[in-house]
């Protein structure tokens, strides 16, 4: 589900003073967030509420302590901001609190990413205790040009994705691990592969189309099911690098063609399979687009152009939770009015339930909802 637009990272400059000499580097920032003006030093003898007030008076913390103690800092920042939530949450309007959700998050975040670090020309991060980070961050940012200025939880995320990237992911499924890479959509929801593995194939079919490929996961499944061309598509570039990676890793780099910047490629295809964000709303990073649908633009677009890409007896497989309608993000009647517009039929469904942990966890402000979502395959065909 890495089904994303790359973010243009755009590397500005940063300017600070340490021990009274004017400092300056790149700014980096992957979800776009610009430079902070002020930015100051701060290190081991800072304590979690000084940080904090500063934080909240407007300022950027420059960490050069102990890595391990900056860690520590930033989950203690991160009780302060959930101590002081904006404002009471909704009591029963799941819309009211989904979008109350957000906002705390989102001032969440900005709180724990004005903590910053600095990595040197080569990725090094020049802080006492902290690990070697240039292998991760050389594969998530390319090769390092100049020193530059990221937040703490970035270089997290980073370190984090490295992990995966290392030990991959296992698709039950498929029987196999896929790597996903910085910033695409690693598939740990494992209900959406389970149900495009399930799907019928129409008779005869030998081609298909995996749009918003990410991973590669399903396009690599249609492949093991007997696909004998699996056309794979995104718009971030990062995805159709990882994509192309592990369709040659699985032994599929013959069958699977890696495409894009784009939604669909040239042609038709037998079986035409697209998992879209699954909720409306503006995303903030490349994993943001991986679940965020931004005016719906990926699920309006696969459906309007569905039918000129499908062979006769063709089918186009959309996977989606109703999460979006539990949430009142979306109309039930929207998907379809789309499908009546752009003359498709429902041939059939599979469902399923999530199975994440968040799923059963109860004191999830949006509990309710989880708890009855449902994920759907629908089998469309020309009308």
């Amino acid at each position: 589900m890495g089904r994303c637009r790359s973010s243009e990272i755009i590397l500005s400059r940063i300017e600070w003073t340490d021990d009274h000499t004017p400092r300056t580097a790149a700014w980096h920032s992957e979800n776009g967030a610009l430079a902070p003006r002020t930015v100051t030093v701060a290190d081991d003898r800072l304590s979690a509420d000084q940080a904090y007030r500063r934080i909240r008076a407007g300022a950027a913390l420059l960490w050069q302590g102990d890595y391990n103690n900056g860690r520590q800092l930033l989950q203690a920042l991160g009780r302060r901001a959930d101590r002081k939530p904006n404002k009471q949450a909704p009591a029963a309007d799941l819309g009211a609190r989904y979008e109350h959700e957000r906002a705390r998050r989102r001032t969440r975040a900005g709180i724990l990413g004005s903590l910053l670090v600095e990595l040197d020309a080569d990725y090094e991060l020049d802080l006492r205790r902290a690990p070697d980070v240039r292998a991760a961050c050389a594969a998530a940012y390319g090769p390092a040009t100049e020193s530059r200025v990221v937040t703490f939880t970035e270089l997290l995320g980073v370190l984090s994705a490295y992990r995966w990237q290392q030990q991959g992911v296992e698709v039950p499924a498929l029987g196999a691990r896929v790597y996903p890479d910085y910033g695409v959509f690693s598939p740990t929801r494992s209900e959406y592969v389970d149900l495009v593995a399930a799907a019928p194939l129409p008779t005869g079919a030998r081609t298909a189309f995996d749009l918003g490929t990410g991973t590669g996961v399903l396009a690599a499944l249609l492949a093991r099911r007997g696909l004998t061309k699996v056309v794979a598509t995104d718009i971030n570039p990062r995805a159709l690098r990882c994509a192309r990676e592990n369709a040659d890793r699985l032994g599929y780099g013959a069958t699977i063609e890696v495409t894009g910047p784009t939604l669909y490629p040239d042609g038709r295809a037998d079986v035409v399979v697209c998992n879209p964000p699954w909720l409306p709303g503006t995303p903030t990073s490349d994993l943001e687009r991986g679940v965020y649908d931004h005016d719906q633009s990926m699920l309006t677009e696969f459906i309007a152009d569905l039918r000129a890409h499908l062979t006769p007896d063709g089918e186009g497989w959309l996977v989606l939770s109703d999460l979006a309608e539990l949430l009142g993000l979306r109309s039930p009647a929207h998907i379809p009015t789309l499908l009546d517009r752009a003359g498709l039929t429902v041939h059939d469904t599979l469902t399923t339930r999530p199975r994440h942990p968040r799923a059963t966890d109860r004191d999830d402000p949006l509990a309710a909802a989880r708890t009855a979502e449902t994920t759907t395959l629908w089998r469309l065909r020309a009308r």
